[in-house]
């Protein structure tokens, strides 16, 4: 027996509340582990990747990108959503480098699962470190629109720790590859 087991909920039913592009809203029914039952509000997603790219020079591909919840301009490492939530994790990586960056990389590190809002989501990113880095074609989607730059990691793990870099996956994956990287 899982010594968490006391804490699971068990879901009664569920209702899709929105089928949107990017968001699939649910409200379930749960038991709770004392027998009563509550609500829960969710996100279903397919899962998402991101990566940290690096330089033999030590610098990452950062990305500048306008964010419309927050109305501003937010740094973030290169990312984005799986086409399926069966998608192979590192295929997506590849992928999403390429199209948003132009570069393609030799070496791909696994940095294990980032999970950006349990409370309220199933989105797990799968975070990567890449080197050994080619540049090639940036293939942006035409609703997309961001600045590529190339940022020493010391640099930017001093804005992380200093709050200027604020984007949750990013905060986490520039971590672990200065963790990795011994920066």
């Amino acid at each position: 027996m899982n010594r968490f087991e006391n804490l699971r909920e068990t879901t009664i039913s569920s209702d899709k509340v929105f089928d949107g592009v990017l968001l699939k809203v649910f409200r379930d029914k749960v038991e709770l582990p004392n027998g009563k039952t509550s609500t829960r509000e969710l996100i279903r997603h397919n899962g998402a990747v991101g990566v940290v790219p690096v330089t033999d020079e030590g610098k990452v591909i950062i990305e500048r990108q306008f964010r419309y919840p927050f109305d501003q301009v937010l740094t973030e490492i290169p990312a984005g959503k799986l086409d399926t939530a069966s998608e192979d994790h590192l295929e997506a990586a590849k992928r999403e480098l390429s199209e948003e960056t132009g570069y393609v990389a030799d070496e791909w590190i696994d940095m294990g699962v980032f999970i950006p809002t349990c409370a309220y989501s199933s989105e797990k990113i799968y975070l990567y470190l890449a080197k050994g880095l080619h540049k090639g074609q940036q293939k942006l989607d035409e609703d997309e629109f961001l600045n590529v730059e190339e940022v020493p990691l010391s640099e930017l793990v001093e804005q992380v720790m200093a709050g200027e870099i604020t984007d949750g996956k990013t905060v986490a994956a520039l971590l672990k590859a200065a963790r990795i990287l011994g920066v």
